[in-house]
């Protein structure tokens, strides 16, 4: 897998997946008691967006002005999204940007996450691939209640559910480069749910083919899940030549009233983000609560 997400940090899934993921665990934290954080791809941690333009062998144009870019200074941002902007803001800065003009540095999932927990919440990190995941111990090597494992994510449901607190969140955001990447997913979520059904799952995914992603909500919904959300940004329509046309995250056990929490933000985003004619937004209940 020649996977590097550098080449995609801070572009408008990012910005979506990132600023969900602060919004759910602000969600667990309503409780005192604490949880566990389980990023099951979580990379390197951390991203030089100038080195976006630069790819293996070619120069590329990066995806970033066209994600974190369109929000960096912008004053009207909802409070998920300015919690978000703010964050980053505050990581490019001690990173060691001095410029004014944009980011320089972008934080992946790992240190947003780490932001947030308090020391009664625990991050569990793993990452596949050996160089990616050698920058990210080195990273957290001094991080209390951060653990780093050199894992297939696929295998962490099954390697570190049920976790001790008893509750937990569990980020599963693949690469999407392998043929079998759907099925993975639905295996893995099987396992985490066989062992820990009272989770809260969250997995991200692209909205490229509509019926790949109804496939999966099919396959999903036979493993009879606890209530499930689909939150979706489209930033072009299906006409658009776009490979990928915006990103999905959908959230099995979501916290109280999530989607009541996630709509002014991605309907905020939608139209900031959008790169053809369209695009949207939406909440789906891919299986609901029973009465």
């Amino acid at each position: 897998m020649n996977y590097r997400h550098h080449f995609h940090a801070g572009n408008f899934a990012d910005v979506m997946k990132h600023a969900l993921m602060l919004g759910l665990i602000r969600a667990m934290q309503k409780k005192d008691k604490g949880f566990l954080h389980l990023d099951t791809h979580a990379g390197r941690g951390r991203y030089d967006l100038a080195s976006a333009a630069r790819g293996d062998s070619l120069v590329r144009r990066p995806e970033w002005p066209d994600g974190i870019g369109r929000l960096w200074d912008r004053a009207d941002l909802p409070p998920d999204a300015a919690e978000y902007v703010a964050l980053v803001r505050e990581f490019d800065r001690e990173a060691g940007n001095s410029e004014e003009a944009g980011p320089r540095f972008y934080p992946g999932s790992p240190w947003l996450a780490r932001r947030l927990l308090r020391p009664v919440d625990r991050l569990a990190l793993c990452e596949k691939q050996p160089e990616e995941c050698a920058i990210l111990a080195k990273e957290f090597e001094f991080s209390h209640g951060v653990s780093v494992q050199a894992m297939d994510g696929y295998v962490a449901p099954r390697a570190m559910l049920p976790p001790l607190e008893k509750r937990a969140l569990v980020l599963i955001d693949p690469p999407f480069e392998a043929q079998d990447e759907w099925r993975r997913i639905v295996e893995a979520v099987r396992e985490g749910l066989d062992r820990f059904p009272s989770g809260v799952y969250a997995i991200w995914y692209p909205l490229t083919e509509r019926a790949k992603v109804d496939a999966f909500f099919d396959e999903l919904i036979a493993l009879r899940p606890p209530p499930t959300l689909a939150l979706e940004l489209a930033i072009a329509g299906e006409g658009s030549a776009l490979k990928m046309k915006g990103c999905g995250l959908a959230v099995i056990n979501p916290p109280w009233q999530f989607d009541q929490r996630a709509m002014p933000l991605l309907d905020f985003l939608a139209p900031v983000l959008a790169q053809a004619p369209g695009g949207g937004a939406r909440t789906l209940w891919v299986v609901r609560e029973k009465n």
